[in-house]
């Protein structure tokens, strides 16, 4: 039996090491205890992510679970995310611990701060 893959979809996603570090470098930050958020205008019609777990996390299997778990929650959340961005999501060494409902509401909180969520009225105004 084949599985369909539910992930993030290629064009979703920052690959070029190149485009990391200028997001990290020219970028804005946010941050809490989990996990922080550098974003960076693209002009494309839609956004892209990118996630960065280091090996101080942990073994290879603890940082692809919490890869798993953050990619999960922004890809739940993409519908609601401004369209136009590269945003790279870091992981700080607490998260290892953590559920994915905590890693999930320390996102939330970034892109709120961020203002990178779509209103009901449309595009945030913090930054049209």
């Amino acid at each position: 039996m084949f599985w369909k893959r539910s992930g993030l979809k290629r064009r979703y996603r920052v690959r070029d090491n190149s485009r990391f570090q200028e997001i990290r470098r020219t970028g804005q930050t946010y941050s809490n205890r989990l996990a922080v958020l550098c974003i960076l205008e693209n002009r494309l019609p839609y956004s892209r992510f990118g996630f960065s777990v280091s090996r101080r996390i942990g073994n290879a299997v603890v940082r692809n679970r919490v890869k798993r778990r953050m990619r999960e929650s922004v890809r739940l959340r993409m519908s609601q995310i401004q369209p136009g961005w590269d945003c790279v999501v870091i992981a700080r060494s607490p998260i290892r611990k953590t559920t994915y409902g905590q890693i999930d509401a320390a996102l939330a909180r970034l892109f709120g701060r961020a203002a990178l969520f779509v209103t009901d009225m449309g595009r945030n105004e913090g930054r049209a």
